[in-house]
């Protein structure tokens, strides 16, 4: 077993290598475009309530899912434009593309929306190629793939309509709209390109603003570059009582399906009265290494998955 686990770090050496430039040319990036890089706490009272992610419970606290609410509560302070790289852990979350821990990127700039996000990740991106010596192009999986801005955009309404044949404004079904998703939706987006999936349905808006429309629509954005769903920018929602009465809905949704017991984040939701108009981003940076490094699995740009420590 000890020569079978030194034959496969070696073999990945040179992706945790790139690794670590990655890490590198993302601190100096943001450091670049005036941004602080903080740190927030790893194991926390209680988390966003949402029905698609079950965390881990330690001494009767949890680990962190996400930064978010904390780099919220800065925002609330005062600060400005702020980053962090960190590991987040959800429960049951292991496969080609995920871990139980892995690390996230995530970033907020006030004053900015969700294609204002979006445009500063493509900038990112690029900068990342270009320090990597890949120019433009990099190369994923056999497909070679044009990153030059700005990237395509697509509505969710009309990816659905166009690939699954169905308007998930009309009446939603959640179950069918994440399996179409992901078999016909993802699929049709053009290989050689990245693609931003933009303006999704109220009832998806998690944590971002909705904008009036006919329909309204959740001010939400992802990234897929590859195949490879990348990144998920909002325009931040600063209503405290719309904030809480989606919380209090997730909740009520959890404790009817027997899972974790959660309760409110109240300094978080007491923040957001002072929370300004801002952007921000989760970006998944195990997926970012892969992409970079022709990776088709996670585990060979993780010196230690989860079922391997």
């Amino acid at each position: 077993m000890a020569g079978d686990e030194s034959l496969r770090l070696s073999q990945i050496k040179a992706n945790l290598e790139c690794r670590a430039l990655i890490h590198d040319v993302i601190r100096a990036f943001f450091r670049s475009e005036g941004f602080l890089e903080v740190e927030t706490p790893l194991q926390v009272p209680t988390v966003a309530p949402e029905k698609y992610i079950t965390p881990f419970t330690v001494n009767g606290w949890f680990l962190s899912t996400s930064p978010e609410m904390h780099m919220k509560r800065l925002l609330a302070a005062g600060y400005s434009k702020i980053f962090q790289i960190c590991h987040c852990f959800r429960k049951s979350e292991r496969g080609q593309l995920h871990n139980p821990e892995f690390t996230m990127l995530e970033w907020y700039r006030v004053g900015a929306d969700y294609m204002q996000i979006i445009q500063g990740t493509e900038r990112l991106v690029l900068a990342l190629a270009s320090r990597l010596r890949m120019g433009t192009t990099i190369r994923y999986q056999g497909a070679e793939i044009n990153l030059v801005s700005p990237w395509p955009r697509i509505t969710v309404r009309q990816a659905f309509m166009d690939s699954a044949g169905w308007d998930p404004f009309e009446r939603l079904d959640e179950e069918r709209f994440d399996v179409d998703l992901v078999e016909k939706v993802i699929p049709s987006f053009a290989p050689n390109r990245p693609t931003v999936l933009m303006d999704y349905p109220v009832e998806m808006a998690s944590l971002s603003r909705i904008r009036d429309g006919k329909p309204p629509v959740a001010e939400r954005a992802e990234v897929f570059i590859g195949g490879l769903e990348l990144a998920n920018a909002y325009s931040e929602l600063n209503d405290a009582a719309e904030q809480e009465r989606r919380f209090k809905q997730e909740i009520e949704t959890l404790e009817r399906e027997g899972k974790y017991g959660i309760t409110l984040p109240a300094k978080f939701l007491d923040s957001l009265s002072n929370l300004p108009m801002c952007g921000g981003i989760a970006l998944g940076i195990d997926r970012l290494v892969m992409l970079f490094c022709d990776a088709a699995s996670i585990d060979e740009v993780i010196a230690f998955p989860w079922d391997m420590v």
